[in-house]
């Protein structure tokens, strides 16, 4: 087996690299792969070290696997590239997302549908893939009509440039818009502009909870609206989401359907003041849910308080539970 984790030096490919030293994925070769100004660097991985390769010196080695977390033009630019040499790409970005041909794949709810054909699969946004985990298994009980969600994401998720835009603000620097992540300072503040403003009043970030969110449920009728929000949290996205049903259901029921969906974990016993909180979803790969109620403005209503580690299931542990699929569908060997 031979993995190749592009962008590895940066917030996700370090995440990647716990994940699967954590997991006991079988490696017999590791191939870390950043941009050129990395190229040479040691990089430590069970106990060896291994020096950062070139995207060609990547493809002439022909990986296995090859997990990629190093932005959209390079995704669009290079997956091909190894595709043409047999290596399955996993890519963390957007560029395949949407692609009709490419699967979106969260593996609880579709990893069934990959082939040895899949060549390229797509790993989903962070906000949607801890959203549709806790969806999924009651869209198929009860099927889902419209869904208002409301966002709390974690800094983290912008990259290292957020870090330590917070990190600097945290320890009383001020606002430096030119060294800034953000339009704003972000410590101490939750901005409500995810990603880049679209025509519609939308940010990109809103935009693809909407499209993901149908495409990974194989549902375009949902209707769904969303505003995303980033907030001076270190290491979790949180999320509101209200679901219209087209059909009745029964509170007790929904607990019992997600307390039985893997990867999902219920916190729902407010009388004991449990319930999902990113300051301890951090570091965990699980989906955390909670403030399970119905919606009584509404006929069908239900509100759902979600929660994960976005640096985790919402990124690199996601991927790599696609590779360990593929490697016990024996897909890849």
């Amino acid at each position: 087996m031979k993995l190749a984790v592009v962008g590895v030096t940066g917030l996700v490919g370090g995440v990647m690299m716990e994940v699967l030293q954590e997991r006991n994925f079988m490696i017999d070769e590791f191939i870390p792969v950043a941009s050129a100004r990395s190229i040479g660097k040691m990089i430590a991985y069970k106990g060896k070290e291994y020096p950062v390769v070139s995207m060609e010196d990547a493809v002439a080695k022909a990986p296995d696997i090859a997990i990629f977390s190093a932005g959209g033009g390079t995704s669009l630019e290079w997956a091909p590239k190894f595709a043409e040499v047999g290596t399955i790409v996993i890519d963390n970005s957007s560029a395949w997302r949407m692609d009709p041909d490419k699967v979106l794949c969260v593996p609880e709810i579709n990893a069934s549908t990959l082939t040895d054909e899949n060549k390229i699969i797509a790993n989903p946004n962070c906000s949607t893939i801890q959203m549709v985990a806790a969806l999924a298994p009651l869209h198929n009980a009860f099927g889902i009509k419209r869904l208002v969600i409301s966002t709390y994401q974690s800094f983290t998720g912008t990259g290292v440039k957020a870090v330590n835009q917070y990190q600097n603000e945290k320890n009383g620097s001020d606002f430096d818009a030119e060294t800034a992540a953000y339009n704003h300072p972000i410590f101490e503040n939750c901005i409500p502009h995810c990603d880049v403003f679209l025509d519609n009043g939308y940010t990109k970030e809103e935009m693809k909870l909407v499209h993901e969110t149908r495409k990974i449920l194989n549902d375009d009728s949902i209707k769904i609206t969303a505003t995303a929000v980033r907030v001076p949290v270190d290491g979790g996205h949180s999320e509101s989401v209200n679901i219209e049903f087209k059909n009745n259901f029964n509170v007790d029921e929904v607990i019992h359907i997600l307390e039985n969906t893997e990867g999902v974990v219920v916190q729902n016993n407010v009388d004991q003041n449990e319930y999902p909180m990113p300051l301890f979803a951090k570091n965990k790969d699980e989906v955390f849910v909670g403030r399970i109620r119905r919606d009584e403005s509404t006929d069908h209503g239900l509100n759902l308080w979600i929660v994960s580690d976005n640096l985790r299931k919402g990124a690199a542990t996601n991927a790599v539970q696609i590779a360990e699929y593929l490697v016990d569908k024996t897909i890849v060997s």
